[in-house]
């Protein structure tokens, strides 16, 4: 009997096969790879929004009159706390990288400031109150930039926000 013919279907047989197991393990890796870029997208999104959408609530509730210090104070830390913002940091400080949940952290502590600020009685567009928001927005484009790296995004060419002396000039808008 004629062995070759036998072991060289055979070892075909075990080729191919160990070429679909290989074809498998690196798609599922990339199925896997793309789920989790997916997931911190998301995290990313919720993060950068509530960032955005405290920042404008915390402007819009410091603009307000009360009859009290006492309420301004009370209505300002109730909508940090209710913005969302502790659950997507916590988002963030579970699925990203460090750097970003360090630029994260700086800009949560910058959103904490602004609304310590105005507790404390600072006027919206006062130099204290700029300068608060300048670091906002010094610590936020520099969160999105290592998201962008994080994601594999390019940079930005311009800006995504005006920074604070531009919502008094309406040209800079």
């Amino acid at each position: 009997m004629d062995w070759l013919p036998l072991l060289s279907t055979l070892a075909g047989a075990a080729i191919g096969i160990g070429a679909t197991l290989i074809a498998d393990r690196n798609r599922w890796k990339h199925e896997d790879v793309k789920e989790a870029l997916r997931l911190r997208l998301d995290i990313y999104t919720q993060y950068t929004t509530t960032v955005k959408t405290l920042g404008e609530t915390l402007r819009t509730l410091a603009e307000r009159e009360y009859p009290s210090d006492g309420e301004r104070a009370l209505a300002l830390r109730e909508a940090f706390r209710d913005s969302g913002m502790g659950t997507a940091s916590e988002r963030m400080w579970l699925i990203a990288p460090e750097p970003v949940v360090k630029a994260s952290n700086s800009v949560f502590h910058c959103l904490r400031r602004i609304c310590d600020g105005y507790v404390d009685g600072s006027a919206v567009s006062s130099p204290e109150d700029r300068a608060r928001w300048e670091a906002r927005g010094k610590a936020a484009a520099r969160m999105r930039k290592l998201m962008r790296e994080d994601l594999g995004v390019g940079p930005l060419a311009e800006r995504h926000s005006p920074l604070p002396d531009d919502y008094d000039d309406p040209a800079g808008q």
